[in-house]
């Protein structure tokens, strides 16, 4: 998704606004298509299934996307970016156990949202079926109707990889001429019977909720109003908050009157079933009923190209915070902050046609959609109460009430979503597939990290002088660059040292030890040097925001050029006359690679988890390309991993006779 220039998020302009219309608000914009129709189902059409179902609706919008969204996560947000990973940087040294939630929002979050995109365009294209001539064609679950759908999804996610800068200025547009049609058509009917308004009264979601015959797991059905509520603060930084919180205005609004619009035709429709019709399809005229297809399809499209775009971001963001494997990132435009994950986008489109394939209906989908949603939002509210308490500063009282009334509502639909595990226990393996993925590199690397040993530099310093002076010893590199995950100044890790003088003696001109250091900011982009020996062994720190794709080699040839150009460094000239030909200098990166040693002896969870992180690290990508090293500049070493070497071994010598 198109990125707004940063100068921009702070500002509220006309243009601004149609990007928030345009990125924000796709799924849950997109609701009325199928929500009020959940909630229905096949039930008996009463005042009190109708009028509960739409308050239910009203005052969900307003205590869940307004309150808790709108007005309260959207001040979670770290230098203008938002969702589950930029909250967890915020808090996480608050509190050490806050992994888990943050790993369980993050999957459930990936996870459900594979459903919108089948879901949004199923219920745009089945309104067809009220075109005269195609009601026999365009049938709910038929073979042309499936077939449509996944070739309008399969299209979408080919086309990812080229980008969506030049669509993307489409998406305001259309998402406001679809918000303007909601408010439009839902305000026809009102007209037509304003009785419906008073179907606000809370009294009505109570009496539904505690009366109706199981109406409490209706709550299930009416959470579906709600399930784009996370995206609004997941692409905060696409718009902003000042941006966000006025055009929610206008779209809640639209929200509202559709959905009481088809509150008021429901209940003067004249049949006690709805018979696999679709309220929001019938509210509007027959002369705009292709047209307004043609827009819920356009609407639909740009919900997923929303969930699609926010995946990519989370993964990259899961990525940097090692949370997830590293795979191949690529910038298919130069928009900023707009990304394009291959792996990410074939499994989710495999994910979508699957859930097409398999459901076959919106209806049935309905049926399913939600619940994984239910756990993001309890995770955000969790995460929520530790930003409250230590960031802004809140009494421990007013976190207590915000974890207490946000707690039992989402606890409620929750709750009211288990049902829904019947109808979606394929889905569970996926998600646990994302979980277990993030767990194990997540913990993994924690273990690794417990094991690696460091050593202080000025220890080998003499050593490495004598080293490149050695002329005896072939040289190495000019400049031999190391990657280090010491981020303390003075230190690096001790396979370095031995990667240098064990076996054949690296001679060079120049040791640099480099470290990435991901920050909690997403945009930073700074170094610092430390020069530990003269013109000999030098120190980098690079501090990268974790929304940033590391381009490693092109950092350290600047910072290189900016110490020539400051007199700062002296540029090595190669011995051998080459420097005439070729006046660029000559780097070598070294990059150690590293596989578990079988002489090592752990426990079960140890044991577990850093067989499947080795396993998890061969199927991503290498180093090189994970930190952006030119290959032709690399020198990839492998070294055993021993954490806990075997000790007690019972080996006996026999003596032999002969």
């Amino acid at each position: 998704m198109d990125k707004v220039l940063k100068g921009v998020n702070g500002k509220v302009t006309a243009a601004s606004l149609l990007v928030a219309l345009g990125i924000i608000y796709g799924d849950i914009g997109t609701s009325p298509l199928y929500a009020l129709k959940a909630v229905i189902g096949t039930r008996k059409i009463t005042e009190q299934l109708v009028y509960g179902g739409v308050s239910c609706i009203f005052w969900t919008l307003v205590f869940q996307t307004t309150v808790k969204y709108i007005w309260l996560t959207l001040k979670a947000d770290n230098q203008g970016e938002g969702g589950v990973f930029s909250l967890y940087s915020l808090v996480k040294r608050y509190g050490k156990k806050l992994v888990i939630p943050t790993i369980l929002g993050a999957t459930t979050l990936l996870a459900d949202g594979i459903i919108t995109p089948p879901i949004s365009v199923a219920s745009a294209i089945e309104g067809l079926n009220m075109v005269k001539g195609l009601e026999t064609v365009i049938v709910p679950g038929n073979t042309l109707t499936i077939g449509i759908v996944v070739a309008i999804l399969s299209v979408l996610f080919f086309f990812q990889r080229f980008g969506t800068e030049l669509i993307g200025k489409a998406f305001g547009p259309i998402m406001t001429l679809w918000f303007a049609m909601l408010l439009v058509i839902g305000a026809g009917n009102i007209a037509l019977h304003t009785d419906i308004l008073t179907a606000i009264n809370p009294y009505y979601a109570y009496d539904l909720l505690i009366h109706y015959p199981n109406g409490f797991w209706l709550l299930g059905a009416v959470f579906l109003c709600t399930t784009g509520a996370e995206a609004l603060y997941s692409d905060l930084g696409h718009c902003g908050i000042k941006n966000i919180r006025i055009t929610w205005g206008y779209v809640k609004i639209s929200l509202v009157a559709c959905y009481l619009g088809q509150a008021s035709w429901l209940m003067h429709q004249g049949t006690d079933f709805l018979n696999g019709r679709n309220p929001f399809f019938e509210i509007v005229p027959d002369w705009f009923l292709i047209p307004s297809i043609i827009i819920a399809t356009l609407a639909t499209i740009i919900a997923s190209q929303a969930l699609i775009s926010g995946s990519f971001t989370s993964i990259n963001e899961a990525i940097n915070l090692n949370f997830w494997p590293r795979v191949s990132v690529r910038q298919p435009t130069e928009t900023k902050g707009q990304i394009y994950i291959p792996s990410v986008n074939t499994i989710l489109w495999f994910g979508c046609v699957l859930m097409i394939l398999y459901f076959k209906e919106s209806a049935h989908m309905e049926a399913a959609y939600g619940f994984s949603i239910t756990v993001t939002m309890l995770m955000t509210t969790l995460l929520m109460c530790y930003f409250l308490r230590y960031r802004l500063r809140w009494h421990k009282i007013y976190v207590a009430i915000f974890a207490l009334v946000f707690g039992l509502i989402e606890l409620s639909f929750f709750v009211a979503n288990v049902a829904k595990i019947k109808e979606r226990w394929m889905f569970l393996f996926f998600e646990l597939f994302i979980f277990m993925t993030m767990y194990i590199w997540y913990f993994a690397r924690k273990i690794n990290n417990r094991y690696t040993r460091f050593e202080q530099i000025g220890k080998f310093s003499n050593a490495l002088n004598e080293l490149s002076a050695d002329e005896a010893i072939p040289k190495f590199a000019t400049h031999l660059i190391y990657l280090t995950k010491a981020d303390k100044r003075h230190e690096i890790e001790e396979k370095i040292i031995k990667s240098i003088f064990s076996k054949k003696p690296k001679r060079a001109d120049v040791y640099w030890f480099l470290h990435l250091n991901r920050t909690n900011e997403p945009y930073t982009l700074t170094y610092d040097v430390t020069e530990l020996l003269d013109d000999k062994v030098i120190k980098v720190n690079i501090n990268v925001g974790f929304r940033i794709q590391p381009k490693t080699e092109f950092y350290f040839k600047k910072i290189v050029k900016e110490l020539v150009e400051n007199k700062e460094l002296n540029l090595h000239i190669r011995p051998d006359g080459s420097t005439k030909y070729n006046g660029e200098p000559d780097f070598k990166f070294v990059v150690i690679e590293k596989f578990l040693s079988v002489e090592n002896e752990f426990n079960v969870r140890e044991g577990l988890l850093l067989n499947a992180y080795f396993k998890l690290k061969h199927v991503s990508i290498s180093d090189e390309k994970a930190f952006g090293l030119d290959k032709s500049d690399v020198v990839i070493e492998y070294t055993p991993l021993l954490y806990q070497p075997i000790n007690h071994i019972e080996l006996k010598r026999v003596n032999l006779t002969r």
